[in-house]
């Protein structure tokens, strides 16, 4: 039953957290009747203007608290960054009270006729994928938009007047944790690796979480079958509780098999979504498609293809979508080509899973890597990417554990660590990975780290780079 059919008029429900979902949460449950109060564990100048604009409104903020349970609460809905560890969650499962996230709550929102949602999680890749998914289901003539972890809200999306035909849905491992009656259309989870472990407290939470996102489905459970850690996402459909007749839909960078989406002779290909899965393939797009043509990105390309087949959007549309679709800044951005080596921004690189998928589309490499680790360890990628390397330049506040696993992996592999963590240690970094780079190289930044040791966040980490390369292609110095 849709909460739009239930009287929330006088429901006492605790929002936990202001910012871009709990605000809105607030809004919106106020305006259905609800007595919201909302929780925040800040009383900063920022918090303290947020929640006066709701006080007017008539909603209760209290700050500086976000542990206690309101007295009287009866529905708890949850900012989906706030840990599941939390006091406040551990009172409300005391008290018998239900927590609830943005997408849930979202989720009970939909009306009767509300579009179907085709979703994507997974530890890289999902922006791309949605967007790229996105194009394809404009170029089929849908109404839709890419909402979720990216673009529309999915609250606005959900009850705004515009209508869909069907929604591009981005889900973090931390939406799908509160969203327990979340059931898709088709949905994807493009690859898995160690991330956020302190958030979910194990890799096999973290899984779970994101396996979430097969519950329900209709039509399609897209994985990936060409996945390094030997078929961990296929195993999440196999543990999933679908709707009867749901299929299993894999996607490979190799010959697909049937029910597969892959690549034969740089043609992606399907053969799922026809009429003789066993014998017959249909060609949806070339390699030079997708922009830009690494393999990670036509992995993203082959899941966006397979949820929008599973919707029964025509081949035509995917290869029409994946040419006007072009990637969002600092995700294997190409900057420049100075003196015959190539200078690519991939700032969102942000993991080891991340940077090893961007590392193994470049030869040679000098590798612009550090920042804040979340405590991950750098072996394996070192390990898989150390042949592809021309030198490496380091920075960032540990950088150190990267250096190390290049002494034990990669010894013979130039290392220049810049001693500094300041904005203009990537200048000097631009500058040291010119010196180190021959003609056919690449520069790479692709960090496997957070940026906030030195930047705001990884775009402003990637214009740094942008910056400071284009300096060095206008005066030959940075």
């Amino acid at each position: 039953m849709g909460i739009r059919k239930v009287s929330w008029n006088g429901k006492r429900v605790t929002v936990a957290g202001l910012g871009v979902s709990g605000i809105p949460a607030a809004r919106v449950l106020h305006g259905l009747g609800a007595v919201v109060t909302v929780v925040n564990d800040g009383d900063d100048e920022r918090s303290r203007a947020q929640a006066e604009e709701l006080r007017a409104e008539g909603i209760t903020v209290r700050l500086g608290d976000g542990d206690t349970l309101p007295e009287g609460t009866e529905l708890v809905v949850t900012a989906p960054g706030w840990r599941p560890d939390k006091p406040l969650f551990t009172a409300a499962a005391e008290a018998g009270v239900e927590v609830w996230g943005d997408v849930e709550l979202a989720w009970r929102l939909r009306g009767p006729d509300a579009a179907p949602w085709l979703a994507v999680t997974g530890t890289n890749g999902k922006t791309t994928t949605v967007r790229m998914l996105a194009s394809i289901l404009e170029a089929a003539g849908l109404r839709t938009a890419a909402v979720g972890n990216i673009g529309v809200s999915l609250l606005d999306a959900v009850l705004g007047e515009e209508t869909y035909d069907v929604l591009a849905v981005e889900l973090s491992s931390y939406q799908l944790h509160w969203a327990p009656s979340l059931r898709a259309h088709s949905a994807a989870v493009l690859n898995l690796a160690p991330d956020h472990l302190d958030w979910h407290g194990s890799m096999e939470a973290y899984a779970a979480d994101k396996g979430r996102i097969y519950e329900g489905n209709t039509v399609a459970c897209v994985y990936n079958a060409g996945d390094a850690d030997q078929g961990v996402t296929e195993d999440l459909v196999r543990e999933a509780d679908v709707e009867e007749g749901c299929r299993a839909i894999g996607f490979t960078l190799g010959t697909p098999g049937p029910s597969q989406l892959g690549v034969v002779e740089g043609i992606l290909v399907d053969r799922a979504f026809v009429e003789n899965r066993q014998k017959q393939a249909q060609e949806l797009a070339e390699v030079a498609d997708v922009q830009p043509p690494a393999p990670h990105n036509i992995a993203n390309a082959l899941a966006a293809a397979a949820l929008a087949r599973a919707f029964g959007v025509e081949p035509r549309a995917v290869r029409d979508g994946l040419r006007a679709f072009r990637p969002d800044p600092h995700r294997i951005e190409l900057v420049e080509e100075i003196e015959g080596v190539v200078y690519v921004d991939d700032s969102k690189a942000t993991n080891t899973h991340a940077a090893e998928a961007s590392l193994a589309a470049y030869d040679p490499i000098v590798w612009i890597a550090g920042g804040l680790a979340k405590g991950a360890t750098f072996d394996e990628l070192v390990t898989a990417s150390a042949k592809r390397l021309r030198g490496v330049v380091l920075i960032g506040a540990d950088r150190a554990l990267i250096r190390e696993a290049l002494a034990r992996h990669a010894p013979e592999v130039p290392v220049v660590d810049l001693d500094r963590t300041d904005t203009g240690a990537m200048s000097e970094a631009v500058q040291e990975a010119a010196r180190l780079a021959r003609p056919g190289d690449t520069v790479l930044l692709a960090p496997a780290c957070a940026s906030m040791d030195m930047f705001a966040n990884y775009n402003k980490r990637g214009e740094a780079f942008a910056d400071a390369v284009r300096a060095l292609a206008t005066t030959g110095r940075v």
